[in-house]
């Protein structure tokens, strides 16, 4: 789960497995597999460093293949 901010201001928690897309037009637009979308003050780069970090936190990172290591030995 990650924290966002609405545009008035109020914070929510979104389940960040559900991101299909984030997008800036100018306002970064999150929008979910549901087909929900969400408009948040949070940069798409902030929203991506979130992402990243809920990924590791629950281990989905863990994979060296998938962090991008794929020359680590085993």
């Amino acid at each position: 789960m990650i924290e966002v901010t609405r545009l008035n201001g109020k914070a929510f928690t979104l389940n960040a497995l559900y991101i299909e897309s984030i997008e800036s037009f100018p306002d970064t637009t999150i929008k979910l597999t549901t087909g929900d979308k969400f408009i948040v003050l949070e940069s798409e780069e902030e929203i991506r460093t979130k992402v990243t970090n809920f990924y590791r936190q629950v281990q989905i990172l863990s994979n060296p293949y998938l962090r991008g290591e794929e020359d680590e030995e085993e």
